[in-house]
């Protein structure tokens, strides 16, 4: 998230306060579009349903009660354990396109984040320590005491806090282009002008994002790209719309970048503790660059980086055809 995510609010001047800051991008993303009649529908109702997903011959989809919330997963394969940990905007339904490949030698464990897709939403719990801790305690009660843990984008981020807070129980991380608050020079990132995003939440945010999910999405899809083109397809994008849209949704999603001061306490603490387990860093060259990988040397003595060519953010939907052989190779 470097390069490449600086288009959605080039045009703003720089304001003199937060609350401005959201103002003009608030009527920069949404100007004076109103909701459709499909979203008027939507609203009135309330919420849409969880749409439905077909998974890979052999996979399960279940909840489980777990760390005093309720987490939905996908589960299939036979072996040890490889957990994969989605980001915002897209739920666990992103990694589809390797489940099955990767289930061929493991038992593949697949949630939706706490506050995410079917899984709770309860009105706190997202700092990533916590949010580690819901998975960790997922891998558990699914009969496992070690796993490889990978994360995309917010994902990487518990992914981090998982292998922080169980070292022996993690063998192997994946850390998949966006960054680690607290570790190094990683208010760069934060407090670019660019991803006001990050501080977007509140009433006033989830009032006007209410009914026009898809409207606010497409800022991520489409400007954290390479190429919009070559980013989510249209159906993934009615996917995740939808699921966002749920009772709940859109302020747990906004818990999770409310919570990066407390995630960059956290992560400084862990990162007085160089970390043994190998790690690989895939990060997209128009997005993240080798800055992630830098972070991930400060925090891990076993780190394998690898910029891929031409990609954004969205590295399974980019440029699935290095991202998941790279994935798949060291995992195995």
């Amino acid at each position: 998230m470097i390069t490449a995510l600086r288009s959605a609010c080039r045009s703003l001047p720089r304001p003199a306060s937060a609350p401005a800051v959201i103002l003009a991008a608030v009527f920069l993303l949404l100007g004076s579009v109103l909701p459709g009649p499909a979203a008027r529908a939507q609203t009135a109702a309330g919420t849409t349903a969880m749409p439905a997903e077909k998974l890979p011959a052999g996979f399960r989809s279940a909840t489980a009660k777990v760390n005093g919330t309720s987490l939905y997963y996908r589960t299939g394969g036979k072996g040890s354990a490889v957990l994969l940990l989605h980001g915002y905007a897209e739920t666990g339904h992103m990694w589809l396109p390797v489940m099955a490949e990767l289930a061929k030698r493991h038992t593949v464990i697949v949630p939706d984040l706490r506050g995410a897709g079917g899984s709770a939403k309860p009105a706190g719990g997202y700092d990533k320590k916590t949010m580690a801790q819901d998975v960790h305690a997922l891998v558990a009660a699914l009969g496992h005491d070690r796993a490889v843990v990978v994360g995309h984008d917010i994902g990487l981020m518990v992914a981090y806090a998982y292998a922080a807070q169980y070292p022996q129980e993690t063998t192997k991380v994946v850390l998949m282009d966006a960054f680690l608050p607290g570790i190094g020079d990683w208010t760069t990132v934060w407090l670019l002008r660019d991803l006001w995003h990050f501080h977007f939440h509140g009433k006033t945010a989830l009032a006007l994002v209410q009914g026009r999910e898809r409207i606010y999405f497409e800022h991520f899809w489409n400007d954290f790209a390479a190429d919009p083109k070559r980013s989510l397809s249209e159906a993934d994008r009615r996917f995740y719309a939808a699921a966002y849209a749920q009772p709940g949704g859109m302020r747990a999603g906004f818990e999770y970048f409310k919570t990066f001061e407390q995630d960059a306490k956290d992560f400084a603490g862990f990162g007085a503790t160089k970390l043994a387990m190998p790690f690989l860093v895939l990060a997209g060259e128009k997005a993240s660059g080798t800055f992630l990988i830098d972070q991930a040397r400060l925090v891990a003595g076993n780190v394998d980086g690898q910029v891929v060519a031409g990609a954004g953010h969205w590295l399974m939907e980019e440029a699935p055809k290095t991202t998941i052989p790279a994935l798949v190779a060291f995992v195995d």
